[in-house]
């Protein structure tokens, strides 16, 4: 688990389907346009029967390494979701960050929080170098999470994913271990930039 302040972010549960559900079939204007094209209803596709395979999928790219999943939670408060995915050792020791939150939480600092405390953990215990994170060019809420945070634009994406019916561009952006030197973390730069504020 991983923390700081209001900000919690754990493995999901088995029963965190009924709260996940309504999550996100409650923000399903406010997600749908900046997510992978689905393959069947909103309503379907994010229901308490669905959870269980979102649930056993994530577990298992848990287990085998490639993914870090968490249920980010505000006041104890399920809200969204946070997850570095495919991520490759070795000589590359990288991985995508991707996330979501409830509308009605956004604008509280939740995810540049979330983010932060994953990059720290990923980097820290997780032995990663990198981590790179892609963005819709007009995904405005999404683009200033990161750069609050300071991560570096690095490179356009021509029709990149399949999102929301077709395929989009996305703008790249990455931090490195050696963007954090002397830093203390990015949790630690947040905090300053959110003071400064």
């Amino acid at each position: 688990m991983l923390s700081d302040g209001p900000v919690t972010l754990r493995p999901y549960r088995r029963s965190d389907a009924r709260a996940w559900s309504e999550v996100r079939r409650a923000n399903e204007q406010w997600l749908a346009k900046w997510e992978p094209t689905p393959y069947g209803t909103w309503a379907d596709l994010n229901s308490p029967a669905a959870f269980r395979a979102v649930h056993a999928d994530l577990r298992r790219a848990a287990r085998h390494g490639s993914a870090m999943p968490f249920a980010v939670c505000y006041e104890d408060v399920l809200v969204g979701q946070l997850t570095l995915g495919n991520i490759v050792r070795r000589a590359f020791c990288s991985g995508y960050a991707g996330y979501w939150v409830d509308s009605r939480y956004a604008g509280k600092g939740i995810i540049p929080t979330a983010l932060a405390l994953v990059v720290d953990h990923a980097f820290s215990v997780g032995g990663l170098h990198r981590v790179e994170v892609n963005i819709r060019p007009d995904n405005l809420a999404s683009r200033r999470v990161v750069e609050k945070l300071g991560f570096r634009q690095e490179a356009y994406h021509h029709r990149y994913l399949h999102i929301d019916g077709d395929w989009r561009d996305h703008l790249g952006y990455a931090m490195t271990t050696e963007d954090l030197t002397g830093e203390g973390g990015l949790l630690a730069r947040w905090h300053k930039v959110s003071a400064a504020a």
